[in-house]
């Protein structure tokens, strides 16, 4: 198979503008409310020049699902085995509340296409998503049957990681209401599940 041609810097300047345009206009209008018009004017871009890297709004949202899905999954990644159990699994919740915090549009773009079915990336929820959950369930329960951890179950920890983190920025506005608009959440968030996680699994 031949190697694609590298971009020069004017095409990789351009895909990068239509991506970052592309994830603002997802994330606030979901993939169905979201159009190629708007995505090229977001990008200052006419919409031919749009299709000449992307082919529909299809082959765009997927590339955005393809570049975030690799950032999502990089914190469970970083969960070691070998490490400390209770600071490893606190370090992943630190991780995915900074990500939440860093990274607002994407967790907004993730949750609109999961509550929607997940119909683009399903296969890989089934796949690529749940071998590495599975992977890390197990280190968790080992960690749990050595007596190194409170008993828990895995899974359910990790869901319980991923909803409590990424509710502060899937329901951003939410929280700003209730704690005052200008209120920085994420300093408070994080010693709040810090202490929560460490009492709950404290052997």
């Amino acid at each position: 198979m031949p190697k694609a041609t590298p971009q020069t810097r004017i095409q990789k300047k351009n895909t990068d503008a239509i991506l970052e345009a592309a994830l603002e206009v997802f994330s606030a209008n979901g993939f169905r409310g979201a159009t190629v018009d708007m995505i090229a004017n977001e990008a200052g871009l006419s919409k031919p020049n749009l299709l000449y890297y992307f082919a529909s709004k299809e082959a765009i949202h997927a590339a955005v699902l393809e570049r975030l899905l690799g950032t999502w999954l990089d914190p469970l990644r970083a969960l070691e085995p070998a490490g400390d159990p209770l600071l490893e699994i606190v370090g992943y919740m630190h991780r995915k509340l900074d990500l939440a915090r860093d990274y607002p549009r994407e967790s907004r773009l993730f949750a609109n296409e999961i509550v929607q079915g997940a119909p683009r990336i399903l296969t890989i929820l089934q796949t690529d998503l749940k071998d590495l959950v599975d992977e890390k369930a197990k280190v968790i329960a080992a960690w749990s049957a050595a007596g190194r951890i409170t008993p828990v179950d895995p899974y359910h920890l990790i869901f319980s990681i991923w909803s409590m983190t990424q509710h502060y920025a899937d329901f951003d506005v939410q929280v700003h209401a209730i704690l005052g608009g200008d209120h920085d959440p994420y300093p408070d968030a994080r010693r709040y599940l810090e202490t929560l996680f460490t009492r709950m699994l404290r052997p």
